[in-house]
């Protein structure tokens, strides 16, 4: 069984849906450190005058984990990020199908950033239509600090005999811990496709919210390189 882990994001990019889409059983790595001005509580989204940052506010105290820290609630940022969809993906060929299910998302109460980026993934998931089983590493139980020795006891844990990193993994990974274990470690080789955008020139590096809502039922196989529409 092949897992993948990584920390939970807000609308992530396409690296990520590659990442899930290519194992078994992917882990929300959600007991480390929050990590502010990243992607833990934001994304990027395409608009006329380029690329803009979707945000959701927190109230975070560091060090505190991701499973820990709170939205601000106070600020009304699910009507705006709404408006701003609206605004800037209004013409885009798959936006009136998709935005019902962006609807019921926005509708939903979430107190902490882990719970609603959880939930901002499976519902790109469904969108997208890879249907993968996913874990909450905070549910495993205790875990060792060190970073590659943590990776290696979820996958020993889940039972996996390869652990799929991301290809920065190279330049930090111990590998030790996983051979002690008998899992194999890949590193992901993801190539960012090119699609039809608006807006002009293509802008790499975008919440998988700009694919569906450009290519809707194309989006996977965009994704996994079977499909160019560009």
């Amino acid at each position: 069984m092949i897992v993948a882990v990584h920390q939970p994001q807000f609308m992530p990019w396409l690296g990520y849906f590659d990442k899930i889409v290519r194992s078994e059983t992917f882990v929300f790595l959600d007991n480390v450190q929050f990590k502010k001005n990243e992607f833990q509580n934001r994304n990027k989204i395409k608009t006329a005058q380029g690329w803009t940052w979707l945000t959701v506010p927190v109230l975070y105290k560091y060090p505190e984990h991701i499973d820990g820290v709170k939205i601000n609630n106070r600020a009304d940022w699910r009507k705006k990020h709404v408006r701003t969809l609206t605004i800037n993906y209004q013409k885009a060929p798959y936006f009136h199908a998709l935005f019902p299910e962006m609807e019921r998302f926005y509708a939903a109460d979430s107190e902490f950033i882990s719970g609603v980026n959880r939930e901002s993934v499976l519902m790109l998931l469904r969108i997208l239509g890879a249907h993968k089983e996913t874990v909450v590493a905070s549910a495993l139980g205790h875990l060792p600090e060190e970073p590659s020795e943590r990776l290696a006891a979820i996958c020993e844990s889940l039972g996996a005999d390869t652990y799929l990193s991301g290809a920065g993994g190279r330049a930090y990974l111990d590998l030790e811990p996983f051979n002690k274990k008998g899992i194999t470690v890949i590193f992901q080789a993801f190539k960012h496709p090119v699609y039809p955008q608006l807006y002009g020139d293509f802008i790499p590096n975008l919440s998988l919210l700009d694919l569906l809502f450009n290519c809707g039922r194309d989006s996977l196989n965009i994704l996994e390189g079977k499909l160019c529409k560009a």
